[in-house]
């Protein structure tokens, strides 16, 4: 659908990538300003100017960093068409070396591990989705930094869809807005994002893997938190009176299942995981995180934390505990069940686009679960990255390729649908 043109004055897809992967945009924990890094906004003023020569006459970016745009319908009627959105996210992961990008092309790859400049080996026994990509190009970086397919290829996928309806004023189209945001690898994607301004009545991150998956659930998401209270004293007088409230707080964590840890488990599974341990003799804190894909399940598993807390008090007498629950986000899918044109429409545009649709979960959330629970239903779409953050990132062009026709379809879709 809307092959480029030959003499289009557009760069293609993975020009498009390419560029935005060399350029540096990290967020960053801890960070007392937002966006976290300015040198997303480097990516951020590009983006708008992209956009105004897109002809996209509304292209801005406000003071939180969101880039936004509008390319209205074209065609009599075409504003009764619902508006629906696509989001990326600037920023790269921090915690790999995402400055100095080096996208290294492995082109009509002929299966087997791929060797990177820096001496790196992408495993193919690690990555069976390469099995997917024979004869294809590949894209890595030189091993020395991610790559930022996460999530730069969601962008490029964007910017190339609406290039290709600008340059084809016969494709015609409901309204459709794009944002980009900053701040998503430190869970702060959409946290000034406003919903009502914005004026969707459906969005999509690109922000997904492997070709053809549509991601309509993510984890339930708490975070518990377990103060130990024990007894200090003079340590060379406190036999018999000291309560070291760090030892309980450490048979706590000790004691809570393994089989109910994110190393082992995986699929529908959910988890209880300690993250932090903060204190000293007189107090300690212990932060987890809860995770389920069902809402009810998070109550079985403050339960359980409960029940282990005490256990390790008993084991301490003079202890004892106080237990905080925190509610952060929740499967989006109960948001999405309210809307079910947004993952029906979607999974008919992949299918138009010629694959196979597969229903998706996330084990872990997404700006797509914030903004569903806000009233904007935000489904997550693949755009072929692998093996995020880590130096090892790569990405098939081809999946680009498909995830451009994928929003084009659905586009399609929203507006045979509504007509």
């Amino acid at each position: 659908m809307l092959e480029r043109k030959k003499d289009s004055r557009f760069p293609t897809v993975t020009e498009r990538f390419v560029k935005y992967a060399k350029m540096h945009t990290a967020s960053k924990e801890g960070s007392e300003t937002y966006p976290s890094t300015a040198c997303q906004l480097d990516l951020a003023r590009e983006l708008v100017q992209e956009l105004l020569a897109l002809g996209l006459k509304d292209a801005s970016l406000d003071q939180h960093g969101y880039v936004t745009a509008t390319l209205p319908a074209n065609f009599p009627g075409g504003d009764k068409v619902p508006t629906i959105a696509f989001i990326a996210h600037m920023d790269t992961y921090p915690e790999v070396p995402g400055e100095n990008v080096k996208p290294t092309f492995h082109r009509d790859y002929r299966g087997g591990d791929i060797a990177l400049p820096s001496g790196l080996t992408l495993k193919a026994a690690d990555n069976p989705y390469l099995a997917k990509c024979v004869g294809e190009t590949i894209i890595t970086s030189d091993g020395t930094t991610l790559l930022g397919a996460d999530d730069k290829a969601g962008i490029a996928e964007i910017m190339d869809a609406l290039a290709r309806m600008v340059e084809n004023p016969d494709f015609r189209h409901g309204p459709v807005k794009v944002a980009f945001t900053p701040d998503e690898e430190i869970g702060a994607g959409v946290k000034h994002f406003d919903v009502a301004k914005f004026g969707a009545a459906v969005a999509y991150t690109l922000d997904g893997g492997p070709r053809g998956e549509i991601e309509n659930e993510t984890f339930c998401a708490d975070t518990a938190i377990v103060t130990f209270v024990g007894r200090d004293i003079h340590p060379g007088y406190a036999k018999g009176k000291m309560v070291p409230s760090v030892k309980v707080a450490a048979d706590f964590v000790a004691s809570l299942p393994r089989d109910m840890a994110p190393e082992t488990t995986d699929g529908p599974q959910g988890y209880v995981h300690p993250i932090s341990i903060e204190g000293n003799t007189s107090s300690t804190k212990v932060s987890l995180l809860v995770r389920d894909f069902e809402a009810g399940q998070l109550k079985v598993k403050a339960e359980l934390i409960r029940r282990h807390a005490e256990a390790a008090c008993r084991k301490w007498p003079g202890s004892e505990f106080k237990l905080e629950i925190k509610e952060y986000y929740r499967n989006m899918k109960y948001d999405l069940e309210k809307e079910p044109r947004a993952v029906a429409y979607a999974t008919e545009g992949i299918r138009r686009a010629g694959m196979a649709p597969m229903l998706g979960s996330i084990r872990g959330g997404t700006d797509g679960a914030v903004l569903s629970a806000r009233g904007l239903p935000t489904p997550n779409l693949f755009t072929g990255e692998q093996a995020f953050h880590s130096y090892g990132e790569w990405i098939c062009e081809k999946d680009m390729e498909l995830a451009v026709g994928t929003i084009l379809h659905t586009i399609v879709v929203w507006k045979e649908k509504s007509a």
